[in-house]
């Protein structure tokens, strides 16, 4: 009897020795590579959506709520990407030396973003919508790529949800710019 449950308890810690490792081990560089890109991308969405929230650009109110519900869904998509690198002991940027803000599709210039920042009222809201049209783009295809090379469940999970809500937002997004 007493070897069964010694047997047993063997087992249990085996299994959850392997289960704990394997959540340790199951990402990839593309992983990696895709929340260190996303999370300055989903930063700079912010930033565009802080803009729209400022009352001196008086954005409409579509643009304005989107703008909101843009911020409400990536603030925690951030914190979750940061929550992966810190779990996997993987620094929030890459290594390399390199500005990958430039490479990563749909983002803006400083240039921009502060021409962004002067314009008022509907020549705002079409300016805004064109660029996070693109910015959303930038997103789903990072997303689409991490999903056909990445392995964490996670972030294929995340990638997922990323594809279908942005999508849709371009969906409503080019609402406001007629096409």
């Amino acid at each position: 009897m007493i070897r069964k449950i010694l047997a047993s308890a063997a087992i249990s810690s085996l299994l959850l020795v392997a289960c704990t490792s394997t959540s340790d081990t199951t990402f990839n560089a593309d992983d990696v590579m895709f929340a260190q890109m996303m999370i300055p991308h989903h930063e700079q969405a912010i930033e565009l959506s802080d803009i729209a929230s400022d009352p001196t650009v008086e954005a409409g109110s579509a643009v304005a709520e989107l703008a909101a519900q843009i911020k409400a869904e990536q603030d925690p998509e951030i914190l979750q990407m940061t929550e992966l690198l810190a779990s996997w002991g993987e620094p929030l940027t890459p290594d390399d030396g390199m500005d990958h803000g430039s490479m990563m599709e749909g983002m803006l210039s400083v240039e921009e973003l502060d021409q962004l920042a002067t314009l008022r009222g509907t020549e705002f809201d079409l300016a805004w919508a064109r660029a996070m049209i693109a910015h959303h783009e930038g997103a789903v295809k990072m997303a689409q790529d991490v999903l056909a090379s990445g392995k964490h469940p996670e972030v294929n999970a995340l990638a997922s949800a990323i594809i279908e809500s942005q999508q849709a937002e371009i969906e409503d997004l080019k609402t406001i710019v007629g096409s």
